[in-house]
């Protein structure tokens, strides 16, 4: 049976717009993206049928081009619109940490760096430049590869954070494998930036260790 054909409090474009989208499955989300299914299904079957294809919503928004378009339902047109559409959702996050803008509470300045850093195949190193007032002077991603004292250089934080007047700093990487209990070797790099920060008066507050849908918190772990 075509969706239009269910009763109206049981469509998904309905229900949304009378319960909002957290009301949603997974499911019925991608199958309002999709807007039609394909012979003999409707876009909600299709929709489960992708998902338990590539395993989770998660993995089918990272899917590249030509893994995405194997799927029967989907092509590049599609996967233009999904990339659209997730390049508008981390914009409209990133947003929030302009410039001057304080930081909101420590669950939402995690949920920006793992909107930020979760999804690379390899480590990225990245910094929040704060004012005195912990108001964002910049977002930015230093360093790309294995995270260890050979490949972040503590000179160079310390040579943006006085360019751009910092007074306090977090910290930020990815684990890939999606754990995220930090290493020994973040906890080093971690202490060695501390230190080479607290010689020009800027503080450490953090540092972030960015896993797969969760963050580990140095700070909170007594370990910064």
């Amino acid at each position: 049976m075509a969706i239009k054909d269910w009763p109206a409090r049981e469509r998904p474009r309905e229900r949304l717009l009378a319960h909002g989208p957290q009301s949603l499955s997974d499911a019925e989300l991608l199958a309002i993206f999709l807007r039609t299914g394909v012979s003999g299904k409707s876009a909600v079957d299709l929709a489960r049928d992708l998902l338990g294809r590539f395993g989770s919503l998660r993995q089918l928004l990272a899917a590249d081009l030509t893994t995405f378009c194997e799927a029967p339902g989907l092509g590049s047109a599609k996967f233009a619109q999904l990339q659209a559409v997730l390049e508008m959702g981390r914009r409209h996050l990133s947003e929030q940490f302009e410039r001057g803008n304080p930081l909101l509470s420590p669950e939402h300045t995690a949920h920006f760096l793992q909107a930020r850093l979760r999804d690379y195949p390899y480590e990225v190193f990245a910094v929040l430049f704060l004012d005195n007032r912990h108001r964002v002077l910049a977002f930015e991603e230093l360093f790309r590869g294995t995270i260890d004292g050979a490949s972040v250089h503590p000179r160079e934080v310390v040579r943006r954070a006085l360019q751009l007047n910092a007074a306090a700093v977090i910290l930020s990487h990815n684990h890939p494998s999606g754990v995220a209990e930090p290493s020994q070797s973040d906890q080093r790099i971690t202490t060695r930036l501390r230190e080479a920060l607290g010689l020009v008066d800027i503080r450490v507050l953090d540092h972030l260790v960015i896993g797969d849908g969760n963050c580990c918190s140095l700070a909170q772990l007594g370990l910064l």
